[in-house]
């Protein structure tokens, strides 16, 4: 459905952890911003050593990264400083003001940035509302706050028509 395009990710994932994030450096990209809780650890959770190692590969590639989170900064700074890089919290996402920072701390553009994260109604939406790629992890863990748990309702009627959407596009090409 056309009103629902602008939830849709340009890509949709597993997880953080199965992106070829090499071949988006290959393509152009310099810069990734990430949503935090049930995006790269479980709601919560202090930085994983998975996580660290990530930011020490993407770094090692060139990348330039950032959190971008609508939490407290006591929940955001001390996950940014284990993994050592720059954040913004309290971020209103999907307000577009917080991208836009993102693009300034990290001195790229939203034609070479991408966003990952697993929401669609504050990710994924506020980073299509500045016109960068999008991509959509599954959360990795199923608890989730109250609220959290309402909107994971409505996104799966976006995911159905996004998928349905695809399968039609995809078919159209062969």
């Amino acid at each position: 459905m056309r009103i629902f395009k602008r939830f849709y990710p340009a890509g949709y994932m597993d997880g953080t952890y199965v992106i070829d994030f090499k071949k988006y450096y290959d393509k152009g990209y310099r810069g990734i911003l990430f949503d935090v809780d049930n995006t790269l650890v479980p709601h919560g959770a202090p930085a994983s050593p998975r996580a660290i190692e990530l930011f020490s590969r993407l770094h090692e590639m060139g990348f330039r990264t950032c959190l971008i989170s609508n939490n407290k900064e006591s929940r955001v700074k001390p996950f940014a400083d284990a993994v050592g890089t720059d954040y913004i919290y309290n971020a209103h996402k999907p307000s577009k003001k917080s991208y836009r920072k993102a693009f300034e701390i990290m001195h790229t553009k939203k034609g070479n940035t991408m966003f990952v994260g697993d929401q669609i109604f504050t990710d994924v939406y506020g980073a299509n509302r500045v016109g960068m790629l999008t991509i959509l992890v599954k959360p990795i863990h199923p608890k989730e706050e109250i609220q959290i748990v309402l909107k994971r309702y409505l996104e799966k009627i976006i995911l159905w028509t996004y998928r349905h959407d695809k399968k039609y596009a995809d078919r159209k090409k062969h």
